[in-house]
């Protein structure tokens, strides 16, 4: 059902890349909800992933964008602005990638130069992106950031490995970036801790598919699906969360402030 949440906004959303994707499910309900996008994402990704599909959907142009280029940030905010014919309303910072666990490194034998990569990629990304639009003054009064992270930031998940290190560093960029922008401009700035979710990129990450069935039992709501993440996001992305900056907030069903629940319990026992 949708209620005109976004009704008359524009935003820009990173990382879509296919059905599965947090991102392409949230560009989808966004645009249910009365806003106008834009999709973009590393070329790459482009050429492997189903973004020309959501694109028709959407009724959305495709603006390709590496994320640590500085000069492809700039045409993307530049190409966005002259598409609406004005500044955004909105961004989704969906985007993470690490060469060491593509590359099954663990992480206590880490490649550097990869890490290095998974950083900039990961979570320089987000600074990148808030610095540009800051710069260029691309974001409107009110306008809001969201980047979505994982619980690996504050606690230990051994196969997530460099991943957590990004993520804690994206969750800080948001809080540091989050301060600067809402005194520039009340733009409000936040990272959104997502339940375990089957999408190509998560599925990368090894045991993944066991950690979400431990998930479900220790969350009292269940996991958070792609869906239900949309959902928030679009709360954050309107005017009914204008005082939300520089948190992270946890989307995951109870997981976060569980300590153990019966069903795990249940499970031990037997």
């Amino acid at each position: 059902m949708a209620h005109n949440l976004l009704k008359g906004k524009k935003g820009i959303i990173f990382g879509a890349l296919d059905e599965k994707s947090l991102a392409w499910r949230t560009a989808l309900r966004c645009v249910e909800e009365g806003a106008e996008i834009v999709l973009t994402n590393a070329p790459v990704a482009l050429r492997m992933g189903e973004i020309n599909k959501l694109a028709e959907i959407c009724k959305a142009p495709v603006i390709p964008a590496d994320v640590t280029i500085t000069d492809d940030l700039k045409n993307l905010f530049t190409k966005s602005m002259e598409h609406f014919g004005g500044k955004i309303d909105f961004v989704l910072h969906s985007v993470g990638m690490s060469l060491n666990v593509r590359k099954g490194r663990s992480y206590t034998d880490l490649d550097y130069d990869f890490s290095l990569k998974t950083l900039n990629i990961s979570a320089l990304s987000l600074h990148r992106v808030l610095q540009t639009a800051y710069q260029m003054d691309a974001i409107n009064e009110w306008g809001s950031v969201v980047a979505l992270t994982y619980i690996a930031a504050q606690r230990a998940f051994p196969d997530y490995s460099e991943m957590a290190d990004a993520k804690a560093m994206l969750e800080s960029v948001a809080r540091s970036f989050g301060y600067h922008y809402g005194i520039k401009n009340k733009v409000r700035v936040n990272t959104v801790s997502q339940s375990p979710t089957p999408t190509t990129a998560g599925s990368g990450v090894k045991g993944f598919g066991g950690f979400i069935g431990y998930a479900e039992k220790m969350s009292p709501l269940g996991n958070a699906s792609a869906d239900n993440c949309a959902d928030y996001l679009v709360t954050l992305f309107s005017d009914m969360t204008k005082m939300v900056t520089m948190q992270n907030l946890y989307h995951d069903g109870g997981f976060s402030f569980t300590g153990v629940s019966n069903a795990i319990m249940d499970a031990l026992d037997k």
